[in-house]
Parts: C-alpha cells; sequence; structure tokens
C-alpha cells in the first residue's frame, strides 16, 4: 500500500520572524512538479513522491525541505513547517493571484484573510472511491490522536493561545471542515458534496475540508486533520500509523464487521480536546470516549495497530517514534518552552532549524539587533517518477 505526503510551509523573514509574500519568487527556482502556491503568498506547498517504504518517504520529504531551504536561504528567507507561525500578523493581505483563490478571499472574508496555516497532509492508496468511503467511518475516531501528535500552533499574533495547535480551531471556521459523516457508498458521498455546491456553501469539491476525504483526483485516501510539523520524522510517524489504521479498516471491512454505529458527534469535542491538550493532556479515548492520558491513548493506538505496522514492516520505526514523541513532548511544547526561556524569536528559530533537519538553532543575530515586532502584545520572553497531485 503506497503513500504519500503534501507539506505546507511559512515563509519568513529571518530578522523579524514575520511571514513575507514571497512564494513566488521561491517557487520560480523550484520545480513545480513538486512545488506549488497555496492561498497566500506567504505559503508554498510541496508533493512528495509516492513510497512503499517510510524509509523511502523520509529520505523525499528531507531532500525536499533541503531544497525548499536553499531557494529560501538564497532570498534571505526562512521555511517553517509548523500550523502557525509564531508571529504571523493580523491579515496576510497578499493572497494568490488565481480566480479561484480571489473567490475564496472575496466570499470568506475573514476566513480566508487568516488562512494563514499549514498542514501535513497523507494520501494512502485506496482500491476504489466506494471503499475509500467505506473506511472512513473506521478510521475516523482516530484522527484526533494524530492531531495530537502532529500539535504545533500555540501561538497566534505573538499570543500563546493556551492550544496546542490554535490551527485546528482556525481551520474548523470553514464551512466543510471537521469530521466527516457516515455515508453509504462513494454516490451518497458525492451527492452530498454536490448538495453543498449546489446551495453556494462552496464552490468546488476541492473545498472538501474534512479531516478525511477520498481524493477528488487520485485513488486514495486523505487525511487532512494534522498541523504542519516542524520535523519530517514527525511526519513519517503519521504516514506509518495512517497506513496501519486505513490496513486494519480494509480488513475489518473484508470481514464484514460492524464498526460504526453511525454516531460521530462526540469527534467534534475529541478533535477540540486534541487540539488544546496535544500529548501534555488528556485526550478522549477512541474506544470507551472516556478522558485518559494521552500517552495511555497513543501507546493503546500502537499496540492496537502492531499487526498493520508489521504486515508493512513499519513496526520498529512505527514504534520508535511514538516513544520519542511522547518522551520528548509536542512541537507545541518544545516551542512554548523556547518561548519561556528566551522569546518568541528564539523559537521562530528553533522552527526554522528543526524544520531543516537540524535540532538546534544556528547562531543568529544578537537578541539586542532582534526584536519582536511592536504590533505584537503579550508576547512570552528527490527525483521519483510519480509525483503526489495537490
Amino acid at each position: 500500500m503506497r503513500i504519500g505526503v503534501e507539506e505546507e510551509f511559512h515563509i519568513l523573514e529571518v530578522e523579524s520572524g514575520l511571514l513575507v509574500p514571497r512564494a513566488g519568487a521561491v517557487l520560480r527556482r523550484l520545480p513545480r512538479c513538486t512545488f506549488t502556491t497555496e492561498l497566500h503568498q506567504s505559503t508554498v506547498e510541496s508533493n512528495s513522491g509516492v513510497h512503499t517504504s517510510l524509509a523511502g518517504l523520509y529520505a523525499d520529504l528531507a531532500g525536499t525541505r533541503r531544497r525548499l531551504d536553499a531557494a529560501a536561504s538564497s532570498l534571505g528567507l526562512a521555511v517553517v513547517a509548523a500550523g502557525t507561525a509564531p508571529l504571523a500578523p493580523a491579515v496576510s493581505g497578499h493572497p494568490t493571484s488565481d480566480a479561484r483563490y480571489r473567490h475564496m478571499v472575496e466570499e470568506y472574508r475573514q476566513v480566508a484573510d487568516e488562512q494563514l496555516i499549514c498542514g501535513a497532509q497523507v494520501h494512502v492508496d485506496i482500491p476504489d472511491r466506494d471503499t475509500a468511503v467505506g473506511v472512513m467511518c473506521t478510521v475516523s475516531p482516530w484522527l484526533p490522536v494524530l492531531l495530537a501528535l502532529s500539535a504545533s500552533s500555540p501561538f497566534w499574533q505573538g499570543i500563546d493561545t493556551g492550544y496546542a495547535s490554535w490551527r485546528t480551531l482556525l481551520w474548523q471556521r470553514w464551512p466543510t471542515a471537521g469530521p466527516v459523516g457516515c455515508f453509504a457508498d462513494a454516490a451518497d458521498y458525492d451527492a452530498a458534496v454536490d448538495d453543498m455546491v449546489r446551495a453556494g456553501v462552496i464552490s468546488d469539491p476541492g473545498m472538501i475540508y474534512y479531516d478525511l476525504r477520498p481524493s477528488a483526483h487520485l485513488p486514495t485516501l486523505e487525511l487532512r486533520i494534522c498541523d504542519a510539523c516542524p520535523r519530517a520524522e514527525n511526519v513519517v510517524l503519521l504516514a506509518g500509523l495512517f497506513r496501519a489504521l486505513v490496513t486494519e479498516a480494509l480488513e475489518l471491512r473484508a470481514a464484514g464487521a460492524a464498526v460504526c454505529d453511525g454516531h460521530h458527534e462526540w469527534l467534534r469535542g475529541a478533535s477540540w480536546r486534541a487540539a488544546r491538550s496535544g500529548l501534555e493532556g488528556a485526550l478522549v479515548d477512541p474506544v470507551t470516549h472516556r478522558e485518559t492520558p494521552a500517552a495511555d491513548v497513543v501507546r493503546g493506538m500502537l499496540a492496537r495497530l502492531r499487526p498493520a505496522l508489521e504486515a508493512h514492516g513499519d513496526w520498529e520505526t512505527v514504534s520508535d517514534l511514538t516513544e520519542a514523541a511522547l518522551a520528548e513532548g509536542s512541537a507545541a511544547e518544545r516551542m512554548r518552552r523556547t518561548a519561556r526561556e528566551e522569546d518568541l524569536l528564539a523559537c521562530t528559530d528553533l522552527l526554522i532549524a528543526e524544520t531543516r533537519g537540524e535540532r538546534r538553532p544556528r547562531r543568529q543575530a544578537p537578541v539586542a539587533r532582534r526584536r519582536v515586532p511592536r504590533f505584537v502584545a503579550g508576547t512570552a520572553g528527490s527525483g521519483a517518477p510519480e509525483v503526489l497531485g495537490s
């Protein structure tokens, strides 16, 4: 079962840590088969190749990040993989010049203006759209756990939001974001999407932003709930777990097992809990629906998925990455710790370093010459033959 990843990156001015609308300049130095634009010109997206192994995926992601970093650095810029940039301004004011994006900005106003967020999406091969829709109910209860593992957006406009993933709260303001419902088959799902287009709620099927969806143009099931991850190995962890969840769901479907009672109302609350707490608090256990320490939920999911992980040869890699994530804490906690000990510019330096594959920031200009921008209030001190489409 093959996997691929889409990653979104913020473009920053290194000295101030602020977002800058330089996607066009960065992309001119990169192959467009791998890199593309997003809604705002302060964001660039990369599309991985299609892989069967986690090792191959990691090498691809690491190489892609190196190429992107080199392109940005040649312009005096930096890129960051995180749900939000710590020092994002109130609005970007620089949407990409594209008819579809212009319509989104005009129609959704502040929601689109504040779409200064980045995610990581994972695609897993699926036999057909009926199967993709059929397994969504089995996979969906575990998605908040993956969100907690990815949480990397505690800061918004220079303020500590109190959330591990503030991106989730911003994202869920779109009319088609959040947990996906239950559908009988692909025709039922597609009819619901068509209804929303006809009702004028969205302009096209590409604006279906559910946490999980069958791809509109690829034979894959797509995970969309996660924050962008500073460390590429965390993206690999998410990909391995998601593939195992889909594998388990396919086996249950083939066995004719009853896996869904049709009630997913609790999932929005579970997603909120994961966005609030990350790995540092409690999550909603997908089996019991009870408040449970995050580490216990994560390890419970890992144990449940061991047969599927072993089937793909992923058990050792995923179990090691899981334990490392639990030991080191979420990216959100690393960011908060850095901001407490230093400031938000140091937090930004940390994100730049981790996105590059480094554990520690490179030495920057003296603190006296690098100040937090004035608008901030309350600031804390590969060449694969196949390429995943966006």
